[in-house]
């Protein structure tokens, strides 16, 4: 059975075994476990993705197709819900256009993929435009970091739309992967990492060193309740001695 220290609020195990507020370290190392599992999915599907880019970006045009058509439908179920209020109508304008480019993307892929090409192109060419203007005119610190910023956005926007529409077969699968590829990297990383740091303070805690002060906190609780013990007997023991004085003296 488990016991709860009452000074500290901590709960133990008969191996040892400890955690702030109850918490168990296993069901801890168990949960980061699954994150890292989770990340390792997710980086081996961006490695896929990158490999197949082609297939990428069909499957993230349809992804974000089936992503309009339920916000449209959550939008209009708002909407219907707001009926009689100034936000009807506005709802009903938003649900709308959502389920129709729902629809346009998932019938057309390829032409969804084209305009998101071009759109990403002059997002990159008119940010790097900006960054190299804004670096030359301010001369900040960071000078520096933001021309090669604003450099490479103005090449990435050249390249793209130079090889358009051709380019839109695989530019959105490639920044899709890309994007798969970092986050599963990053939770991988943080739960590896958090296995690693739980399982070195149930170690210290397990061999009994300055990780444990449960048995000091128990040996100065025994301490003092046996002290408090002692100074409530003593006075007794003090009153039967007078006593037995005053008879003495007496007889």
């Amino acid at each position: 059975m488990f016991g709860r220290d009452k000074a500290r609020g901590t709960t133990r195990d008969p191996a040892g075994a400890q955690g702030p507020d109850g918490a168990d370290p296993r069901a801890l190392s168990r949960g980061f476990g699954l994150l890292a599992l989770l990340g390792a999915v997710l980086a081996l599907g961006g490695l896929v993705g990158l490999v197949y880019a082609g297939v990428a970006t069909l499957t993230s045009m349809l992804l974000f197709g089936w992503l309009l058509l339920v916000g449209g439908v959550v939008a209009l179920l708002h909407a219907v819900q707001s009926r009689g209020t100034s936000f009807f109508w506005l709802g009903v304008v938003v649900a709308a256009l959502n389920l129709a480019a729902g629809v346009v993307v998932i019938r057309r892929p390829d032409a969804a993929a084209e305009t998101l090409t071009m759109f990403a192109a002059l997002l990159f060419l008119t940010g790097g435009v900006f960054r190299l203007v804004g670096s030359v005119v301010v001369r900040g610190p960071q000078m520096a970091v933001t021309l090669l910023q604003g450099a490479f956005g103005v090449l990435l926007g050249v390249l793209v739309l130079a090889e358009w529409p051709s380019s839109s077969q695989y530019v959105i699968g490639t920044f899709f992967s890309l994007a798969l590829l970092f986050d599963g990297l990053g939770l991988l990383a943080t739960g590896i990492g958090a296995r690693r740091i739980i399982s070195l303070v149930s170690d210290r805690g397990s061999d009994g060193g300055p990780g444990r002060p449960d048995d000091a906190v128990l040996n100065t609780e025994r301490d003092d309740r046996v002290g408090g013990g002692r100074e409530a007997v003593q006075p007794e023991e003090t009153v039967k001695q007078t006593q037995a004085d005053q008879d003495q003296s007496r007889g």
